[in-house]
């Protein structure tokens, strides 16, 4: 009976299987976890970015008054097709940009600017100006959005902006114009918009600061871009 008592009360033989060693658990380091968490979120950022939505803010007055200066909206990359980046491939495209939208792209003379306008003419349009007047295939085109700010006509021999002869649009490309007509520098004047150039459709403004009074535009906020 005293063997007994001795053998349970020893410290238990090293290695025996009956009672394995249990070692204390040890977590990731803080710094590992921040930065995990710092590398998922920008990696999210960048798909979202590239492939879904994106920010862009206005800084010129060439589409007043649907878009004013200090106006913050988003633009739906992937209605288009989402863009492959460093390619010209598009990826789960819903369907072509239509007379009317509203959308972002790079300018054609320096890529590395991004420019909004709306759509005029789609590819096979026949565009023309006479006056300030825009016809396509023939027919007058008004859109409820576009404003003339200037009453004098320019003479054609000087720029396009009041007269252009007609131009027909090609294969995979757009002509676009600003709906502060007489403001805008587009289409009329450095030609058209590929569709390897086009970013996205804007839809909605998500922000808008006025920088002359100081102040929030509150009635811009949520505002669907049409």
């Amino acid at each position: 009976m005293e063997d007994y008592k001795n053998v349970v009360a020893d410290k238990p033989v090293e290695g025996d299987p009956a009672k394995p060693e249990v070692k204390p658990y040890k977590g990731k380091h803080i710094v590992r976890e921040y930065v995990e968490s710092i590398l998922i979120a920008v990696l999210l950022a960048m798909v979202i970015r590239t492939f879904v939505v994106q920010a862009f803010k206005i800084p010129s007055g060439s589409m007043e008054d649907t878009l004013a200066i200090g106006d913050h909206i988003l633009v739906n990359k992937f209605i288009y097709g989402a863009k492959i980046p460093f390619t010209n491939t598009r990826l789960l495209k819903i369907r072509d940009p239509h007379r009317g939208d509203v959308i972002v792209f790079e300018y054609p003379e320096d890529p590395s600017k991004d420019f909004i306008k709306r759509v005029i003419g789609t590819p096979g349009d026949t565009v023309e100006i006479k006056e300030k007047h825009v016809y396509v295939n023939g027919k007058l085109y008004e859109n409820p959005h576009e404003v003339h700010k200037e009453s004098d006509v320019i003479p054609k021999e000087m720029n396009p902006r009041d007269f252009k002869d007609p131009v027909k649009v090609p294969a995979n490309s757009y002509f676009v114009m600003g709906d502060n007509r007489d403001r805008s520098y587009d289409s009329r004047f450095w030609g058209f918009v590929t569709m390897d150039k086009i970013k996205g459709l804007a839809f909605i403004k998500y922000w808008s600061w006025d920088s002359t009074k100081m102040r929030v535009r509150f009635g811009s906020i949520g505002k669907l871009i049409n």
